[in-house]
């Protein structure tokens, strides 16, 4: 068959599929729609799968370097108590981030986690502070500690490590806001709870249970006795050496010696002791 005869037939079989197309295409429609909203879906799936890796992958980014702030703010607090400064206020920056970051997101285990770490570190401001804080401000923001860890318990109720994290530290908020009983019932309830098995929590908090009775009674220093007073008599001023200075010393440090210059002599006859009589009395004992 010649090139240009072939090339012809297929010309006319093209402009008759094309003629053909609209009736085609109306049988067909049920099954072009079909087909086209199966392929639609797919690539739409793909789409979103691969964009949501990628924000997956930008939140837990974003979770870490807030975790990060968050140690290095507590490195920065340690490091200026050795220079007698008090920075605690440092870590409530972090942890407002923190709770904004976990109402911003969908992932449910990430919020639930950045909760946590915002309650922890409400709790740790309070006590880093070098001053005794006030019983009202401590419980305000120990409450808000709670309401976080409360809320993290709604996020991520399907997470059992993640759970018993939560149940602990609001076992550590009541205890520090002195309810020791209700600590120790939700420790209890963490130790006996089968889905802690195995979790950090759950061996943390039965440390606590065998524990926290040394926790309860509030230490009191005793202050340290006073030193006696001691009263320093100052020396007299040797540097400067004046006549009167040199007296002083002298009197002071020299023994007093009898001039040898001075001849010693009696008044008078009845001065001079009389040593014959003492003589005799001895000459005649040795007789």
């Amino acid at each position: 068959m010649k090139p240009d005869h072939r090339h012809e037939l297929k010309t006319n079989e093209l402009a008759e599929w094309l003629n053909n197309l609209p009736q085609w295409v109306k049988e067909n429609s049920i099954s072009i729609i079909c087909v086209s909203a199966v392929i639609i879906g797919i690539t739409t799936f793909y789409i979103w799968r691969i964009y949501n890796e990628r924000e997956v992958a930008r939140k837990q980014l974003e979770l870490s370097s807030l975790i990060s702030q968050l140690f290095d703010s507590q490195m920065q607090i340690l490091k200026a108590q050795t220079q007698e400064r008090d920075l605690s206020f440092i870590l409530l920056q972090p942890a407002d981030n923190l709770r904004i970051f976990a109402r911003s997101i969908d992932d449910d285990q990430m919020a639930a986690f950045a909760l946590i770490k915002q309650a922890e570190a409400l709790r740790k401001e309070l006590h880093f502070r070098q001053v005794i804080v006030p019983e009202q401000e401590v419980a305000t923001q120990i409450n808000q500690a709670k309401a976080s860890y409360a809320e993290a318990i709604q996020r991520c109720s399907t997470n059992p490590s993640l759970t018993a994290m939560a149940k602990f530290g609001l076992g550590l908020c009541e205890e520090e806001l002195g309810n020791f009983e209700a600590a120790e019932q939700i420790y209890r309830d963490i130790t006996i709870n089968p889905d802690f098995n195995g979790t950090v929590a759950a061996v943390q908090a039965k440390l606590r249970l065998e524990t926290m009775v040394d926790y309860k009674p509030k230490i009191v220093f005793k202050p340290a006795p006073k030193k006696p007073a001691v009263e320093l008599t100052r020396p007299p001023d040797t540097n400067l050496l004046t006549d009167a200075n040199l007296d002083t010393l002298a009197a002071n440090t020299l023994p007093e010696v009898p001039d040898a210059n001075i001849a010693i002599t009696p008044s008078s006859a009845s001065e001079t002791p009389d040593l014959s009589a003492d003589r005799q009395d001895i000459n005649l004992e040795v007789r």
